[in-house]
């Protein structure tokens, strides 16, 4: 199966189009302040109208109020929703409700035990993301270019579709997405020369790995048969 890719963190047209063109198959734009990848409206409008419809364009907010998404939901032209904080499931149910969008819901992850959170949310979210626990002191969710032991997903039993994410980079997904058995990757700060400075180079590195591991799926299924 295809491994599908998500670039997050997009904030200028070069990198959008570095992702589109190297074939992912969601793009995110990022809507917290603390963020050094955090967009205003404007910005993110402009960007996320030249993305064409075979990509998903993907909000992530982290706690974000109602008049908060509002106002997003209004501005920018967006087809999914990343929550990336502490919402419950019944936050997930609600803004699901209020916008009509898949959503997204991040699930950080140490050790197996963390695993048992994700029941309340299979039932309410559209797709899970499995990210490290961020850094004592960090301001910001998420494992800010940390990895977690993937070998914790492998098997997992999950009744909807997820990503992995955290530390990734062209020179290990490979690696993360065997010891995981991940389908979908979702790289931000691994496509990066600085914080929230995408680089073009990096982000067609990654893709070309992506699409190989691709490539090598489809040999291997091919070779099955």
């Amino acid at each position: 199966m295809a491994i599908a890719v998500k670039i997050c963190g997009l904030s200028t047209q070069a990198a959008l189009a570095a992702a589109v063109r190297g074939g992912a198959r969601f793009v995110g734009f990022v809507f917290f302040p603390p963020s050094p990848r955090c967009l205003d409206l404007d910005r993110a409008a402009t960007l996320a109208a030249q993305v064409p419809d075979t990509v998903h364009r993907v909000g992530l907010v982290v706690d974000a109020d109602d008049a908060t998404l509002d106002a997003l939901m209004e501005r920018v032209p967006l087809d999914m929703l990343q929550l990336h904080g502490s919402e419950t499931p019944a936050r997930v149910a609600a803004i699901k409700a209020r916008f009509g969008v898949p959503v997204i819901k991040s699930v950080a992850v140490a050790t197996a035990a963390d695993l048992a959170r994700t029941a309340g949310y299979e039932a309410v979210a559209d797709w899970l993301l499995f990210d490290a626990h961020p850094p004592a002191g960090a301001d910001r969710p998420g494992g800010n270019a940390r990895a977690f032991e993937w070998g914790l997903l492998n098997g997992i039993a999950c009744q909807r579709p997820w990503f992995l994410a955290g530390g990734l980079e062209a020179g290990n997904v490979a690696l993360a997405v065997r010891a995981s058995g991940a389908k979908a990757v979702d790289v931000s700060s691994g496509v990066e020369d600085a914080p929230g400075r995408k680089s073009v180079a990096k982000i067609e590195a990654f893709l070309r790995t992506a699409m190989h591991l691709n490539v090598a799926a489809g040999a291997a299924a091919a070779a099955g048969r």
